[in-house]
């Protein structure tokens, strides 16, 4: 899976450039989608039948998970917090693709999760049960890969981004980058903007991943190391998650009509925010910088009243 990583202008005497994740070429793309892959290769090479996962009306993680699963046939369950399951652009592409949705008090979820696997496999079903956000090391191999696919652009291509920036969610994304970082054996050049998750636990449930994956994987890094490489930010995350201010709503409509590019103000409208306002903030020029555009396309256009 290579994406494309752009030139899209100078912002703050800077260079910027996108990796283009939000066009992988399935269901309008994003880091869930590359995620939900490598989640579908596992599920293809077993003998499963439904797919059940957790998520709200708004998520990008669901709407791709509904999507491959009903090109296979396959039952898709997804469990939902009733706090968010306002009908979006995404909730209806997840009944467009015939998902089964269940929705109870954020509190009952995991309990639900269980009783719905356990009622599954009493019927004769095989799930698969795939983590909210595509978390777990197979979420995060996926980001592993996607450095790999950023450092053989630069040796292909010349180039060396001096910063790369992105949004920070459920935290496999992040993780996944890290380590494709250390692993390649590059200086520390990463900053997570996080969407939701204030210090200390955001950037532990990221650090959780990085552990979690390096251990499955038989490497060995000191603690000095990991967090000299884990930049995890957690200044722009307005309200909370799901949440955005003026500054966002502006950037948006700045990056749409600058560059025709659409983000939204869950994920990559903060993230972008957040890129810019860090720049400016640490004085920031001339250096090279790549935004990684993690999808979301479908939370654009629930914003556009907003916008």
């Amino acid at each position: 899976m290579q994406t494309v990583i752009q030139y899209i202008g100078t912002e703050q005497g800077c260079p910027l450039y996108m990796k283009r994740e939000d066009l992988i070429p399935y269901s309008f793309g994003g880091n869930k989608a590359r995620k939900a892959l490598l989640f579908f290769e596992e599920i293809d090479r077993g003998d499963y039948d439904t797919v059940v996962t957790y998520g709200s009306s708004h998520s990008n993680h669901c709407r791709v998970v509904a999507n491959m699963a009903a090109a296979r046939g396959m039952q898709c369950m997804i469990i939902g917090p009733q706090e968010v399951c306002d009908e979006t652009y995404n909730s209806r592409m997840m009944a467009l693709f015939g998902a089964e949705i269940r929705t109870v008090p954020v509190q009952e979820v995991h309990d639900t999760i269980e009783q719905t696997l356990a009622d599954l496999r009493a019927a004769g079903r095989k799930p698969y049960f795939i983590e909210g956000g595509g978390h777990g090391n197979i979420g995060t191999e996926a980001y592993v890969q996607c450095y790999r696919e950023i450092a053989e652009y630069e040796r292909s291509t010349g180039e060396h981004f001096d910063l790369i920036f992105f949004a920070s969610g459920t935290g496999t994304t992040h993780a996944g980058l890290v380590c494709g970082q250390m692993i390649g054996g590059d200086a520390p050049r990463l900053i997570g903007i996080s969407i939701a998750r204030k210090n200390p636990r955001g950037r532990n449930v990221v650090r959780e991943s990085i552990d979690s994956y390096f251990a499955a994987n038989g490497f060995s890094f000191s603690d000095a190391e990991i967090e000299k490489s884990l930049c995890f930010l957690d200044d722009y995350i307005c309200a909370g998650y799901g949440t955005e201010d003026d500054a966002v709503s502006s950037v948006i409509r700045y990056v749409m009509k600058q560059y025709g590019i659409p983000l939204d103000s869950t994920y990559t409208g903060k993230a972008f925010r957040g890129m810019l306002s860090y720049l400016e903030e640490n004085g920031i020029h001339g250096q090279k910088i790549l935004f990684i555009h993690t999808g979301g396309t479908p939370l654009f256009f629930d914003d556009l009243n907003k916008i």
